[in-house]
């Protein structure tokens, strides 16, 4: 049977050129990257190539860099630590209601701690719109952070008119750009963002390996206390051959990401055009010009989005009906929910992203597969085509 994976921005599968660098600094480069003798500078001289690497994907400088364990703790650090740092100025943040839960539950826990959270509303494609946060910001507010690509629908934010509106009266922006890295250009200082969360594993690198951009003359709270690791920011051994495997993922998709987004954008396109011309009943989620390349969020009426999971896995393919870190969940997509789209639709939702390794053969094969489930589902449906669905 055809094995099809299609949940790219789930997880991503380590390419073999960043396996080849990484496995040296398991058995060969092994020495602690503190240490002063030659097999910790060796350790050393790796972790600041990587460095130097990840920085160059965002237009950054490698100081403004800072290796985390993963995106989620990247977002946490941003929160927890400005709110800290400026807790004497004010105690309000604003952020918006499709965040990723590292930004929503760290907000919920802050609100719990005395500060309060402003969540903006999205319009039906997704976007938060300047003027809103304009209105938002008050003396008090210490923080925004907007995502910069959303995990489930892909809508593509307009970061840098956000973070002008919030430099403009003083207040620090951050952005999780965990889905935007790699796969749409990134400057940081063309953006005019203070803050900016990654993660290795989205971009074809290891998993357990993140970063954040602070630009350079900031200085927030540090999350993990011990040593003097990451230049005093972020306690603890860095996970040296992970950070490399990242340093090395990011170089490709830098060298890489003009053709990645022309060749993702083409096969999306061409998959969505094989869904709305074969299968009646279909939505869109999100916007259709400014979205992730390989991003393809679909509702199908009259039928359940796990119920097209679980039958596309018995046919070898893999999706999502919605965030991977949310799957588990019984409760209805938030992003959804935010975007107005209605809870019968949201029920039949589900998330195809497409990457680098995806064939136009893939697509054929999906295409034809997802139309006799749908089929096959909406047959067994007892409320196809009833009004109210």
């Amino acid at each position: 049977m055809k094995q099809v994976y299609l949940d790219y921005a789930a997880t991503t599968p380590v390419k073999e050129e960043v396996v080849r660098e990484m496995l040296p600094y398991y058995t060969e480069v092994y020495g602690n990257p503190s240490s002063l003798y030659s097999p910790g500078l060796e350790a050393k001289a790796g972790l600041d190539e990587a460095r130097k690497r990840v920085a160059d994907l965002i237009k950054a400088d490698p100081k403004e860099i800072f290796f985390t364990s993963c995106g989620t703790e990247a977002d946490n650090w941003v929160l927890e630590g400005v709110a800290d740092s400026l807790k004497d100025k004010g105690k309000h943040i604003i952020t918006s209601r499709i965040e990723h839960h590292a930004i929503l539950h760290t907000c919920e826990y802050l609100e719990k701690h005395g500060y309060e959270v402003t969540y903006l509303d999205v319009d039906g494609d997704g976007f938060v719109s300047p003027e809103a946060l304009e209105k938002a910001i008050r003396d008090d507010t210490i923080l925004v952070s907007i995502m910069m690509v959303n995990n489930e629908v892909g809508t593509i934010e307009p970061i840098r008119e956000l973070a002008a509106v919030a430099k403009a009266r003083g207040v620090l922006f951050h952005t999780d750009a965990v889905q935007a890295l790699g796969n749409i250009p990134i400057d940081v200082k063309d953006l005019g963002v203070d803050f900016l969360s990654m993660s290795a594993h989205k971009i074809y690198g290891p998993k357990g390996v993140g970063a954040l951009y602070m630009r350079k003359g900031l200085r927030i709270t540090n999350y993990m206390h011990g040593g003097a690791q990451e230049s005093k920011r972020r306690a603890g051994t860095e996970n040296v051959a992970g950070i490399v495997g990242f340093g090395k993922a990011a170089e490709l998709a830098g060298q890489n990401l003009e053709s990645h987004m022309a060749d993702l954008r083409e096969l999306r396109d061409y998959f969505w055009e094989k869904i709305r011309t074969n299968i009646t009943g279909v939505q869109l989620n999100g916007s259709a010009e400014k979205r992730h390349p390989g991003n393809l969020n679909v509702s199908f009426d009259y039928i359940e989005g796990e119920a097209i999971l679980l039958m596309l896995d018995a046919g070898g393919i893999s999706v999502s009906t919605g965030s991977a870190c949310s799957s588990k969940s019984l409760v209805p997509s938030h992003v959804l929910d935010a975007l107005g789209v209605p809870i019968t639709k949201m029920n039949g939702t589900v998330r195809f992203t497409i990457g680098d390794f995806t064939t136009k053969e893939d697509i054929d094969y999906v295409a034809d597969v997802l139309t006799k489930v749908v089929e096959r589902l909406r047959e067994l449906s007892p409320v196809t085509g009833q009004e109210g669905w």
